[in-house]
């Protein structure tokens, strides 16, 4: 496990990739009930075949697990390895539309919890980069800031929006914690499932029926700067997308063009 683990890094794996990869290995091993070296492409393919049909967990989990195993036997052991899995569905991210963003910040009576929500519309923040981010990240004046070691160990800038950096002046002008993390907790710095919990509450607060994440609010970035005319490949860049086809998605999510298209049925 040492290695595996040593391997990963020098590789640059981020930690959520490591806990992930990790996490299907010893599921895998408890599966086999064996020595994880014994370990033959048939036990593999058990396992990969149990999780599709017993466990019925996503395409998405399976190809990580699927992930996984085959870096652990080819990058360890040095066994070679041929698996097929069901390719991962393409979902459609939910969004929200502006006047839900609008309800959301409006419903927000903790000033702390109103600009969590307002700098992860503002930019586009996921959520493992709102809770590193920093006092020295951000260029309040200049409305920018930058995520540092984001996801693939990358910096990249990030716009911050008028109202998200006058609330964010106020903020920490008024905050008793010193700290260098903009968001703090028990552990320095804020906890993701307390961002998450706080993100749900506001939704249903504002009576908000759609599935909502913190992740929503970073499609409903997205979407909105493309619906707005933004170009595709500085959206890109703004969300710290390696590939244009990853920011593609929004193409599909954005209904603006398409409730222009009049209906057959109107046209008889």
């Amino acid at each position: 496990m040492e290695k595996f683990i040593s391997e990963m890094q020098l590789r640059g794996f981020s930690n959520e990739t490591i806990k992930s990869y990790l996490f299907f290995l010893k599921k895998f091993q408890e599966f086999i009930n064996k020595p994880i070296e014994s370990a033959e492409e048939a036990d593999v393919k058990k396992y990969l075949g149990n999780l599709i049909s017993i466990k019925q967990v996503s395409s998405s989990s399976v190809a990580l697990a699927r992930a996984a195993i085959t870096f652990y036997f080819t990058e360890i052991m040095k066994k070679p390895l041929s698996l097929k899995t069901p390719k991962i569905a393409k979902k459609v991210p939910v969004v929200l539309t502006k006047q839900e963003i609008k309800k959301m910040i409006s419903s927000v009576k903790n000033p702390k919890h109103k600009l969590m929500l307002e700098l992860l519309y503002s930019s586009g923040l996921r959520l493992s980069e709102l809770i590193n981010l920093k006092v020295n990240d951000l260029e309040v004046d200049n409305k920018i800031g930058w995520v540092r070691s984001g996801k693939g160990g990358k910096d990249r800038m990030i716009i911050l929006s008028q109202r998200a950096a006058e609330s964010l002046s106020r903020y920490l002008s008024s905050r008793k914690e010193k700290s260098e993390y903009i968001f703090t907790g028990r552990n320095k710095k804020i906890s993701k499932r307390a961002v998450q919990k706080a993100i749900k509450k506001i939704a249903e607060k504002a009576g908000i029926k759609k599935d909502i994440h913190v992740h929503t609010l970073r499609h409903s970035f997205a979407t909105h700067l493309l619906e707005a005319g933004t170009d595709i490949r500085k959206i890109q860049v703004l969300l710290g997308h390696s590939n244009l086809s990853t920011t593609q998605i929004y193409t599909k999510v954005s209904t603006t063009e398409l409730k222009k298209v009049r209906s057959p049925l109107d046209q008889l």
